[in-house]
């Protein structure tokens, strides 16, 4: 799979319609884009792909997914339904609402290129850089935990 940039670009109109008709105070998902608009940009993936073979679907669009997966407790099966049949979902992920989606496995390809770029809070890291950004998560100085080391011995 190669890597094509693709900037997120602008909710299609119609999917901004219905999700605002289907949402008028709107949904922890289209709220998320409306105040982030970019979470992720392909540009921060490009070295989990190459530069040749069929284009992969844009990796910001799979880290959304991830993340509103993780949100919503969904398996990559239930997640790329929401994808295909969600208006929120559509909303926030910019695309229209006759998009057909994409195959749940995926979603395991993506994650599987993160841990073998050994990038595996990548979409974390970013995520709370954005939040910290935004003033919604504050640095509160030393962290300790009390944990206590435990070692396992075979009998």
């Amino acid at each position: 799979m190669s890597l094509r940039l693709e900037r997120i670009g602008e909710i299609p109109s119609e999917t901004a319609r219905v999700a605002r008709a289907a949402f008028p105070k709107g949904s922890t998902v289209t709220r998320l884009r409306d105040e982030f608009g970019v979470l992720y940009e392909d540009e921060g993936f490009r070295k989990f792909y190459s530069t040749r073979g069929q284009p992969a679907l844009p990796p910001w669009r799979l880290a959304l997914v991830t993340v509103l997966q993780f949100l919503e407790q969904l398996s990559d099966r239930q997640a790329a339904d929401a994808v295909r049949g969600r208006i929120d979902w559509k909303y926030a992920l910019g695309l229209e609402l006759t998009d057909p989606g994409f195959h749940f496995s995926v979603l395991t390809e993506f994650r599987a290129r993160l841990v073998v770029g050994e990038a595996e809070h990548l979409l974390l890291d970013t995520m709370l850089e954005r939040f910290k950004a935004r003033g919604l998560v504050k640095v509160r100085g030393k962290q300790r935990t009390d944990s206590t080391h435990v070692t396992g011995r075979r009998s």
